[in-house]
């Protein structure tokens, strides 16, 4: 299993980075590397023949803001799954999302906003094929729960033990 993680330019390297420790957590080997739909297709055609070229099962994960051609480029291109993961501008009021959402017929990658979901995405794909994945994402989303449930009983304590409308 690997996960590709493809980012239109050196800007999008935060966002990619935090998709890649994720997945790292969840014993998952990426790769990051850049490029551009735009500037540089047919760089990125050759990073994508040499990706499925490598047998093993992979989702790969695009990361580009403005005008997200990359996204749509490489799911054409490929039958492996592919997450577009934009980052969200502020510039353009979160308007330049819509370049994701809305896609050619034909090609459908997913949109996750959020690098850790989009990496978890990954991974709940590739656990089709490594049911030991599951257990690995069970874990994840347990310490999450386990998260939610202690900062609650912080609040709690904070607040001097008020009883909830549930009268707990």
């Amino acid at each position: 299993m690997f996960v590709p993680i493809i980012m239109g330019s050196n800007s999008d390297l935060e966002q990619g980075r935090a998709v890649a420790d994720t997945l790292q957590k969840l014993g998952i080997p990426s790769e990051l590397r850049v490029g551009s739909a735009h500037k540089t297709p047919g760089h990125v055609l050759e990073m994508i023949s040499a990706y499925e070229a490598d047998p093993r099962p992979k989702v790969y994960v695009t990361i580009a803001g403005r005008s997200n051609a990359l996204s749509a480029f490489v799911d054409a291109q490929i039958q492996s799954p592919v997450i577009a993961c934009p980052p969200v501008s502020s510039a353009f009021a979160g308007g330049d999302i819509f370049s994701s959402l809305r896609m050619p017929s034909g090609v459908a990658p997913a949109v996750v906003l959020d690098p850790a979901g989009a990496a978890l995405l990954a991974a709940k794909i590739l656990s089709v094929a490594y049911p030991e994945l599951r257990e690995r994402i069970a874990t994840l989303q347990h310490a999450n729960m386990e998260t939610i449930l202690q900062d609650d009983a912080e609040l709690r304590r904070q607040q001097g033990g008020v009883n909830d409308l549930f009268g707990r």
